[in-house]
């Protein structure tokens, strides 16, 4: 059923506009590049500075740590004020990320366990590091993953 005066080519334009429009929101949305090597760089530094035993230097990692990844977050809410709402990303996306993060944690304790059983120092740092390098690594392509995943889902329809 048509409005009068609404042609085919308009209709078709107002629904191209719609996508380019949940093109930009989702792309606006999505992790930039810059926040995984930053999030794990912090990781890294955290846990080497308590691995390290020395009260002072856990001390002062533990502040620049809060101070670091309070930056980084700040960074990313300001210039990211775009938030994706549940309808859109869908249960598939949330257990994407839930699966991602999952597999971070195993990939780190899993790696921390290792390098302890074989008696390498500073043991927790190794599975950080591993898990810090996964997540740069990784990071980029899970956000191209999910934009794709929430771009080509149907508008206005199913979760």
């Amino acid at each position: 059923m048509t409005e009068p005066g609404i042609t085919s080519a308009a209709a078709a334009d107002a629904l191209a506009e719609i996508h380019a429009r949940r093109d930009q929101a989702v792309t606006a949305a999505l992790v930039p590049a810059w926040f995984w090597p930053a999030v794990g760089g912090l990781m890294v530094a955290f846990t080497a500075t308590v691995e390290s035993h020395r009260p002072w230097l856990v001390a002062v990692g533990s502040v620049a740590y809060a101070i670091g990844l309070t930056a980084v977050v700040g960074l990313l809410v300001v210039r990211h004020r775009a938030q994706v709402h549940a309808h859109i990303i869908g249960v598939r996306g949330f257990a994407v990320i839930a699966v991602y993060a999952l597999a971070l944690v195993a990939l780190g304790v899993g790696t921390g366990f290792t390098a302890e059983t074989a008696g390498l120092s500073w043991p927790a740092t190794v599975g950080t590091a591993t898990a810090g390098g996964a997540m740069t690594a990784t990071g980029e392509p899970l956000m191209r993953y999910l934009r794709r995943m929430m771009t080509t889902r149907p508008l206005g329809g199913g979760r």
